[in-house]
């Protein structure tokens, strides 16, 4: 099942265009990373699959829904959780608060439990600092933050802005293995913008290469020749 499909999209900023026809699309389980130089139109991508951006025309559905031009709202209600550019914690409420506050609109309270247990297993950094306020953690455990707050709205797709953007390669590694562990676990459906491509090929997982609004290049990042991905990242 597709639990993600990007049709043709298109996004204009005034009279330019920041993504030309982009389609794509993430099946349930599958990990699907989108990288490309500054400028490709990764952020608007994203912008305009969480419903912060309109397109000028295309469409996007999830999990089989049409939800193209919905508010950012009505897409989270969708299935979407979004974990943008820039670790967004609320610096003055408590590790644990941050994660509660993300299952306010849940109404299976004893799976909010549970999949709170699960997570802070997964990150046992944060299982470590429950009670510390989210401010005083660094960076990779503020990263770590964000996206378990994020899987607490029970999403059926979860897309990611650079994970690792500002953050040392081992605390990269860190956060990707707990994505990894989360994706094998719950069959996550994930979507990844990274701009990292040997990151990516590291990953192994699905590529989507952009640039100048295209996508240009895309399969299995494994399989995909190291001189092709290169001269697709900088249009050689």
């Amino acid at each position: 099942m597709k639990r993600l499909e990007i049709k043709d999209l298109c996004v204009a900023y005034g009279g330019v265009k920041a993504l030309r026809g982009v389609s794509l699309s993430v099946a349930q389980g599958q990990t699907v990373m989108i990288t490309g130089p500054n400028g490709a139109g990764k952020s608007t991508l994203m912008k305009a699959l969480a419903g912060v951006v309109k397109p000028q025309s295309g469409q996007i559905f999830l999990g089989g829904h049409d939800v193209t031009g919905l508010s950012a709202e009505r897409v989270a209600v969708a299935g979407l959780s979004m974990v943008p550019e820039g670790r967004h914690v609320f610096g003055s409420m408590s590790v644990l608060e941050n994660l509660r506050v993300a299952s306010g609109r849940r109404r299976d309270k004893a799976q909010v439990l549970a999949d709170l247990d699960s997570l802070l297993d997964v990150f046992p950094m944060l299982k470590e600092r429950t009670h510390v306020q989210a401010g005083l953690l660094s960076g990779g455990q503020q990263q770590m933050l964000v996206i378990a707050r994020a899987l607490m709205t029970a999403p059926t797709l979860l897309a990611i802005d650079e994970p690792s953007l500002g953050l040392a390669p081992k605390v990269t590694d860190q956060v990707y293995e707990s994505l990894h562990t989360l994706q094998a676990r719950n069959q996550l459906s994930l979507l990844i913008v990274e701009q990292s491509s040997a990151r990516v090929v590291m990953t192994g997982a699905h590529m989507v290469l952009l640039r100048s609004g295209q996508v240009v290049l895309e399969g299995s990042a494994r399989s995909l020749d190291a001189q092709a991905i290169e001269a697709a990242y900088f249009g050689m």
